[in-house]
């Protein structure tokens, strides 16, 4: 093996490893970041590809992470049971769609739809009522609406598996904002359901012929260990720390793939 294939293999592991350790922080499983870095590395890929080969590396991450937080009982295991479950209908859905994208016109939907994410979460992040909800209530207090929760999850098992992004962007705030979760359960539980809801779809993506392995392999077991790094900084940070990291975070990728996806300019 030449020396060149090595540094190839070793650069995607830190990749990996990086983008795995910032998801798992924020509990959107890392495809916010791999989604746009194939985007811009591997412009010949399909979309299907960048779609394929990021879910691949965000179930790795989600995964990992998981365990990490089920050892730290973060995790509402019954939630993150039927939501997953719920997921199943929108991942295969959402994966056989992807062939469906333009190059310009995949930039463009995955950027508005961080863009809407991002000001959700920014909005949110400024008001008091999650604080006194993350100092207030246990995983034993916390109630829920489980058709509204199921609704929600069908969705995000379809925008999943068509970009790529593993669903937190939209599971994190739904249960926080929607379902009154504190921050930090919401972001164990979504990561847990990450963890089931992503490899329906990257079957499908499979069966499609979707997944880079050259790439997706050294990725996530770069996101393997990232994202064990990752939930062992999250136990560090406020949550308001979370919310704003990942509003600010996706925000920037958001003008950035709206602009380069050349619709608007």
């Amino acid at each position: 093996m030449s020396d060149n294939i090595v540094l190839f293999y070793l650069f995607f592991i830190v990749v990996g490893f990086f983008t795995a350790m910032l998801g798992t922080i924020i509990g959107a499983g890392g495809g916010i970041i791999f989604v746009p870095l194939f985007m811009y590395w591997f412009p010949e890929w399909s979309p299907s590809m960048i779609v394929g080969t990021s879910l691949f590396s965000v179930m790795c991450n989600a995964i990992s992470g998981s365990l990490a937080y089920l050892k730290q009982k973060k995790v509402y295991i019954s939630a993150a049971l039927i939501f997953s479950v719920a997921t199943f209908p929108g991942a295969i859905i959402g994966a056989q769609m992807s062939d469906a994208f333009s190059g310009p016109g995949f930039k463009f939907a995955f950027g508005c739809f961080m863009l809407c994410a991002s000001f959700l979460i920014g909005f949110k992040n400024f008001g008091k009522k999650g604080e006194r909800k993350e100092e207030s209530l246990t995983k034993d207090q916390v109630t829920y609406n489980k058709p509204i929760g199921i609704a929600i999850s069908v969705i995000v098992g379809f925008i999943s598996s068509i970009f790529g992004i593993g669903g937190g962007l939209v599971h994190v705030p739904a249960l926080i904002y929607i379902m009154g979760f504190p921050t930090h359960l919401a972001t164990a539980t979504s990561h847990a359901i990450l963890a089931v809801s992503t490899a329906v779809g990257v079957i499908t993506h499979l069966i499609e012929n979707h997944i880079v392995f050259s790439i997706a392999i050294p990725a996530s077991i770069g996101a393997i260990f990232g994202a064990q790094v990752g939930a062992q900084i999250s136990k560090r940070l406020k949550a308001k720390a979370i919310l704003a990291l990942m509003s600010i975070g996706v925000f920037a990728l958001a003008i950035k793939l709206i602009i380069g996806s050349g619709i608007l300019f």
